[in-house]
């Protein structure tokens, strides 16, 4: 299991952009998937995005496809996920999550995730 460390979240007009990084410790990044979620008020948490292991694939929500784009790079143990296009319906605060496989399940579900971050908070408004 992983530690993972979220930033670059803030607030952000609409249309603009934000690029959100996850940081990880420990051994086992190269061989697991990672996701993003979100959680708004009073809503359920949503899969957002998730990478391969290898970053070979990525899968995403159809609320966020041709909007947000997720990358890795396994020799700094990162995981990004640029958010262009931004609406007020992604307002959330945002994780990421660890897999417990190499590759994402579609659709992105949490309980295939055992490491979490501790979120950041995105805030697209006038």
């Amino acid at each position: 299991q992983l530690q993972l460390v979220e930033s670059g979240g803030g607030l952000v007009q609409p249309g603009g952009s934000l690029r959100l990084s996850c940081a990880a410790s420990g051994f086992t990044f190269g061989y697991q998937a990672i996701g993003w979620f979100r959680q708004a008020p009073g809503k359920e948490r949503e899969g957002v995005s998730c990478i391969s292991s290898t970053g070979s694939s990525t899968n995403y929500a159809d609320s966020v496809k041709g909007r947000f784009t997720i990358s890795r790079d396994n020799a700094k143990n990162t995981v990004d996920l640029q958010m262009n296009s931004l609406e007020p319906e992604d307002t959330a605060v945002y994780f990421c999550a660890a897999a417990w496989s190499l590759m994402c399940s579609v659709p992105i579900e949490a309980s295939d995730f055992g490491s979490w971050g501790q979120g950041t908070q995105v805030t697209v408004a006038s």
